[in-house]
């Protein structure tokens, strides 16, 4: 099961970050995401609430699970293509000096129908990629 875990420290106050990244506008801002928001009958981030992204070749629901501003929250993701069998995700904000230490962990496997390992190998390269540039572009926008 691929486990990708990232850490940043963003120059921008607690509040601010979270409340950045718990907003699916942040997930639009990954290289591979065309759009993203919250899914009908959802409007801010709380337990319950579903965010929606589509992207090149993909898309995906994810619920959010735990949520504990400005401290964390978590978030699964409950249907997708390709398909994901997905563990969970958890972002840990904590304070770090004059900023904001983030910690994005996330376990998922793809399911043998549609390419086990072989979708991983791909995968395990893209997601990373796209969850630094997220990253890159709170920081971006918050730090001064």
């Amino acid at each position: 099961m691929p486990t990708i875990r990232l850490e940043r420290v963003i120059a921008a106050p607690l509040e601010q970050v979270f409340d950045w990244m718990a907003d699916p506008a942040g997930l639009a801002t990954a290289p591979l995401v065309l759009r993203s928001g919250w899914a009908a009958g959802s409007s801010e981030p709380t337990v319950g609430a579903v965010r929606t992204v589509t992207g090149a070749g993909m898309w995906f629901r994810e619920e959010i699970t735990a949520y504990d501003r400005p401290n964390s929250y978590s978030y699964l993701i409950i249907r997708s293509f390709p398909p994901f069998d997905h563990d969970g995700g958890t972002l840990t904000f904590t304070p770090r000096g004059n900023g904001t230490h983030v910690e994005w962990t996330t376990s998922y496997t793809h399911p043998a129908r549609v390419g086990g390992r072989a979708m991983e190998a791909i995968s395990s390269r893209l997601l990373p990629w796209n969850f630094r540039a997220i990253l890159a572009n709170c920081a971006k926008a918050l730090e001064h």
